[in-house]
């Protein structure tokens, strides 16, 4: 195991430069290596418990959720019912699903018939929980009741978790901030850490809006006091605008056009009052649809609503049929450009609540730095003050080689952009004392064999084959621990299994080629008669 070939010696010494090319790359100033290729522009990145920033914790409403998708079946129903022309008296929905009164009994049987199609298993065809989407079931005589399952409820807010991820980091991606970390903790709560952001204000009004858009008629039929005294319509209910005081609309709850038809939006300036505007233009469905209701509607009053709030009600004068408009409501240049984030990274799908919030100074940051660096040193002190007393020149090797190892960790890290923190670094700490281990088995069982009568050459060859299965066995189960924390694991737990995981990976590279070249290289220039242990 002593030999080895040119070639090999080669590869062996490319990758450790690589390896610690990466490392270095993190201590040259970002402008100087700004326009070098995007590999030499890859770094750690130091999470919040070291250059602090804003911490948020976010949970999906479940009551939105089942109001949405309530009203969605609601919809539906409408639709299968007039499509198979059942007579319904009324089709109301609650908050708890959808009521259907018939006007004739006998249409009992046809009106469940033409509504099973909704029951649907969870998971699609493929489904085999045996779980439904829709409960349908019979009221009264004429009455059936149809309702969401909690499954099905279970199933939404799932997958709100994993859309509202997408859009909550192309939103904070859009502030100009550094490796936001968003992920999912349980089934429905969102983690959000932004590091180095100190004032979390406007990221948590970025985040807590919905940003639902949504373009609905006027209903005059009724004046918004009549509404508000008890005569509102069964298809429209009362908002209000953002003026102050706030005034009150009744506006149908029909969308006419969905914020999801929105293809781009831009804040912009009016050209007539000089006003922040915030332009937009929809997709060719979402235009064809808004031509449409603006060509069938003209005179009436136009509702543009964002998260139930009616932020601009204009009067359609002509039919609009170029597919983009104007959004005016008394911005700032500030809101007008956070409303044209908001609406270019889409809406979330389920209000989010903000259940816990925190902000690190970056002073803290620094001690936290200060402190592991400080264990990092004192620990690699004391584990190289040991080799150097137990195994001399030998140890001298290892040290060589944990050194080795430390850096291309961090070269690892850069190369795929990670987040250090301060579990991570206690990761590193941990797989320094797992790198001399590695070597302290081998330097054994060198010794083992060199106490049987074999030569000092022969000795070392034996003991790094007799030590591979041990040293193998003992890190890859440490690798198996560090990928069961990171799947399972979240935060800080993940941070601390990625620097280990790292960590074990370049332990098992450095003990296994670069101390055995370093040793090779030293056994044939010197030829020992005698092994220094």
């Amino acid at each position: 195991m002593l030999h080895f070939s040119k070639w090999k010696t080669i590869a062996i010494l490319l990758t450790v430069l690589a390896a610690c090319l990466l490392a270095a790359f993190n201590f040259v100033p970002a402008h100087f290596v700004a326009r070098w290729p995007q590999l030499a522009r890859r770094r750690i990145v130091l999470g919040l418990d070291l250059q602090g920033g804003s911490y948020l914790l976010l949970e999906v409403d479940r009551q939105s959720v089942k109001n949405e998708a309530i009203q969605a079946l609601r919809d539906d129903i409408v639709r299968i019912l007039r499509q198979d022309r059942v007579a319904s008296s009324s089709v109301i929905a609650n908050a708890d699903g959808v009521q259907i009164d018939l006007r004739n009994t006998a249409d009992l049987d046809k009106a469940r018939s033409a509504l099973h199609p909704l029951v649907q298993p969870i998971g699609g065809l493929g489904g085999r929980s045996g779980e439904h989407t829709v409960d349908i079931s019979q009221a009264g005589a004429d009455t059936i009741r149809a309702s969401p399952s909690e499954a099905a409820i279970n199933e939404r807010i799932r997958q709100a978790v994993g859309q509202s991820i997408d859009i909550i980091q192309r939103r904070i991606n859009a502030l100009g901030t550094v490796e936001p970390i968003v992920e999912s903790q349980g089934s429905d709560q969102i983690q959000v850490e932004v590091p180095g952001l100190q004032n979390p204000a406007r990221l948590k009004t970025l985040i807590g809006k919905t940003a639902k858009l949504t373009f609905r008629l006027i209903d005059t039929s009724v004046s918004p006091d009549q509404a508000l005294a008890g005569e509102t319509p069964p298809d429209s209910e009362v908002l209000y605008g953002t003026h102050k005081p706030p005034r009150p609309y009744l506006v149908e709850k029909h969308v006419a056009v969905s914020g999801a038809d929105l293809t781009d939006a831009q804040a912009s300036f009016d050209s007539q009052t000089g006003m922040p505007i915030v332009t937009f233009r929809l997709g060719s469905e979402g235009a064809r649809r808004f031509a449409e209701v603006t060509s069938d509607n003209v005179g009436r009053p136009f509702a543009i609503v964002l998260d139930d709030q009616v932020i601009s009600a204009p009067v359609i004068r002509e039919p609009i049929v170029g597919g983009s408009g104007e959004i005016s409501g008394d911005f700032t240049v500030e809101e007008a450009n956070d409303l044209a984030v908001l609406l270019r990274a889409g809406a979330l799908p389920a209000k989010l609540t903000i259940i816990a919030e925190r902000t690190v100074g970056p002073g803290l940051g620094r001690d936290s730095i200060r402190s592991g660096e400080m264990a990092a040193v004192a620990g690699a002190a004391l584990v190289a003050l040991f080799m150097l007393m137990t195994y001399g020149l030998f140890g001298v090797f290892a040290i060589i080689a944990v050194a080795v190892n430390v850096i291309m960790i961090f070269g690892v890290l850069s190369l795929l952009n990670a987040t250090l923190t301060l579990p991570g670094i206690a990761g590193i700490v941990l797989t320094v004392g797992i790198a001399v281990d590695s070597n302290v088995l081998s330097y054994e069982r060198i010794r083992e064999e060199f106490h049987h009568g074999r030569t000092a050459i022969n000795a070392i060859d034996a003991g790094f084959k007799r030590s591979l299965a041990t040293i193998l066995d003992s890190n890859i189960t440490t690798f198996i621990a560090a990928i069961v924390l990171f799947f399972i694991g979240t935060g800080p737990v993940r941070g601390f299994a990625v620097t280990l995981g790292v960590g074990i990976v370049t332990t098992l590279f450095t003990a296994f080629t670069l101390t055995r070249l370093i040793i090779a290289w030293w056994v044939f220039s010197a030829k020992p008669k005698t092994i220094p242990i």
